[in-house]
Parts: structure tokens; C-alpha cells; sequence
């Protein structure tokens, strides 16, 4: 059943006039009433302009394109990317669509919260980046939403992220994290590495435990225990890569590698690895994962899993404005490619 203005009103108990100027702001209203109307309109998922199917037609030129860290290189260059294709016809200023890029700093409920704002202002197209957090009434609630979304005339698009329940229509652009992890260990273990760390992401993200996964599956497939005190989990930054690492050569001071949840982390990883007198990779090899624009030149260069992160946003901007044709509710899986340098070696003793 469609939601309407006066469902609104007699939910936050004022009249529809003033739930109008509410939403548009155009005229004053006391702090406390404005509040209880948005709260209102928050409870009942309330979309302005009346049923959804009438604004199938009536978005704006508003693309949303939500990010855990827009500081962080591995979003910077989703966002870049997707920002460069949203431009074309239709548009009120020479065709071009506004990009709002949304940091959500990985909370749950701010994602949430920028999802509903992109829908009350009728947004053209949302596009999420990066993995998801593993929480079922989280999940429960992003579904809704992007089904809401969808509803309304909006293209959804999740770029580097898992896909989302088949009745939101969302199209999906997933890494192959868990072949990517598995890639990186094997190598490793080819090299004659037994007695690896792993540094894992925060332990509620998907893209953790996929790569943890392709990780463990790889020790699995050649006979290697894991042992969960090689494991330690922190943030996709610099600083959890050097404290991580502190502390697992303080549990096993015979590591001959350190395997990094991404390539911030591998730089953390890198300098408490020299920091402790150990040369790289000499004594104990490194690896990171996505291949971001600094790998190449840190020393060592680092051994990676490159994922094609432009060419994926840009693919995701050209669905999100409709011009590459993907039909709705379709998953497609991008595969990275395993970067070997100067960071890994042959073990002593190997």
C-alpha cells in the first residue's frame, strides 16, 4: 500500500500542510515538530511526490555513489571512475548528472541514512561500493531499501560487493575476493612457504571473509593446519597492518610470511617487519591485495591481486545512466590478476 502525505500527518500528529513544508522547506518550522514529522516519515519509508510508480519518470539528475572511506584509494578510484560515465542525455545542465559521493566511514546506519536521503530526493541512480557488513537485520534493511529504490525509478548498481536478494532488481559487479585470497597463498606455498600470518579486515565485512576463505582454502588444499593464532584481524589501514604484525611475530617469531588483507595493510605490515630487523623478503615475504597505485613503488615493489577498480566503476557508472544493458537483478564477476614482485621470495632454508 502506497504511503501518503496524511499517513505522515496523522503519524507525527500535525496537519499535511505542515508535513509539507517540512519536506520542502519553504517555510519556518519549530525544531521539535520538524523532528517528529521526519521521524514520521522515516517509520512509514515515505517517498515525496506520491506513488511510486509515478516517479518512474520524475527522478532528478542526483546520482548517489556511497563509500566506506573516500580517503582510502581503493574507493577514491571507484568513485572517480563511476563520477566520469554519469554524464548524458537527459540531464538539465548539458546532460550532466550531479555525483554526491556519501562516505558512510563503514557504519551501518549511515548507510542507511544516506540510502533514504537519495531516495526522498529521487535519485537517478545509486551505485554502493566495497563489501557489505554481515548482519542479517542490517542486510534485511539495505534490502528494503534498494527494493524501495527500485520502486521508484532508481538504478541500483553495487560495485565490489555481494549481491543483493533477486526482487531488488539491483545489478551486481562482485570481485572475486575468495580466488584472489586463494591465488596469493598458493603462490606463496609454491615458493615454499609453511608458517604464514594473515592479517584479515574487520571480521563483519564480506570482503574479509571472502579473502580469509580463499586464504584458508589454499592451506587446505595442500595439507597446511590453520591455526587461528596466525590470524589477527584489524582495520583496512596502515596503522592495523604494523600493529597486527607486532603481534604476530610476538606469537611466532618464525614467520617466513605475512599475507595483508589489502595493500594499505601490506604497508603497514612492511614497516614493522623492518622496524624489527627483518629484511623483506629475505626473512619473511609480503603480499597485499587490489594493487592500488603505490604498490608498484614501495620497496620491494609489492606482490598483489590486482583488481581493475577504474574499469569497474566506469562499468558501473554506464549501467547506473543505462548505457551498457545488464538486465535486472544481473550479477557479474570480475576476477583479479595476481601481480608477482620484488615483496616474496623462497624461504630460508627453503
Amino acid at each position: 500500500m502506497t504511503v501518503t502525505l496524511a499517513d505522515v500527518a496523522a503519524r507525527a500528529q500535525v496537519s499535511p500542510a505542515t508535513v509539507s513544508r517540512v519536506l520542502n522547506g519553504n517555510y519556518p518550522v519549530a525544531a521539535s515538530t520538524r523532528e517528529r514529522v521526519l521521524r514520521a516519515v522515516d517509520d512509514l519509508d515515505y517517498v515525496l511526490n506520491g506513488p511510486a510508480s509515478a516517479l518512474a519518470a520524475a527522478t532528478s539528475d542526483l546520482v548517489g555513489i556511497l563509500v566506506n572511506d573516500i580517503a582510502d584509494p581503493f574507493f577514491g578510484i571507484m568513485a572517480g571512475a563511476i563520477q566520469s560515465e554519469i554524464g548524458g542525455p537527459g540531464g538539465r545542465a548539458g546532460g550532466e548528472r550531479l555525483a554526491v559521493v556519501c562516505n558512510t566511514g563503514g557504519s551501518p546506519e549511515r548507510e542507511l541514512t544516506y540510502l533514504t536521503l537519495l531516495q526522498r530526493q529521487r535519485a537517478a541512480a545509486v551505485v554502493l561500493t566495497g563489501g557489505a557488513v554481515e548482519n542479517t537485520a542490517h542486510a534485511t534493511a539495505v534490502a528494503t531499501k534498494l527494493r524501495k529504490l527500485g520502486e521508484a525509478g532508481t538504478r541500483v548498481v553495487l560495485c565490489g560487493r555481494p549481491p543483493a536478494p533477486a526482487d531488488t532488481d539491483a545489478v551486481a559487479l562482485t570481485f572475486d575476493n575468495r580466488g584472489g585470497g586463494r591465488e596469493l597463498t598458493e603462490h606463496l606455498i609454491g615458493l615454499g612457504h609453511r608458517r604464514m600470518g594473515y592479517i584479515a579486515g574487520p571480521e563483519e565485512r564480506t570482503t574479509t571473509r571472502h579473502r580469509l576463505e580463499g586464504h584458508r582454502d589454499a592451506l587446505a588444499a595442500h595439507g597446511i593446519a590453520d591455526d587461528p593464532a596466525r590470524t589477527v584481524h584489524g582495520r583496512y589501514d596502515r596503522r592495523a597492518g604494523y600493529e597486527a604484525t607486532i603481534e604476530l611475530l610476538r606469537r611466532e617469531p618464525g614467520l617466513t610470511a605475512v599475507v595483508a588483507a589489502n595493500d594499505t595493510v601490506a604497508l603497514g605490515a612492511c614497516a614493522a617487519l623492518r622496524d624489527s630487523g627483518l629484511r623483506i623478503p629475505d626473512d619473511v615475504s609480503v603480499v597485499g591485495f587490489d594493487d592500488l597505485p603505490f604498490s608498484i613503488d614501495a620497496v620491494p615493489a609489492l606482490t598483489t591481486v590486482r583488481l581493475p577498480l577504474a574499469d569497474a566503476g566506469a562499468r558501473a557508472g554506464r549501467i547506473a545512466m543505462g548505457r551498457e544493458g545488464v538486465p535486472p537483478g544481473g550479477i557479474a564477476t570480475i576476477r583479479g590478476e595476481l601481480m608477482v614482485r620484488g615483496s616474496t621470495g623462497v624461504p630460508k632454508g627453503a
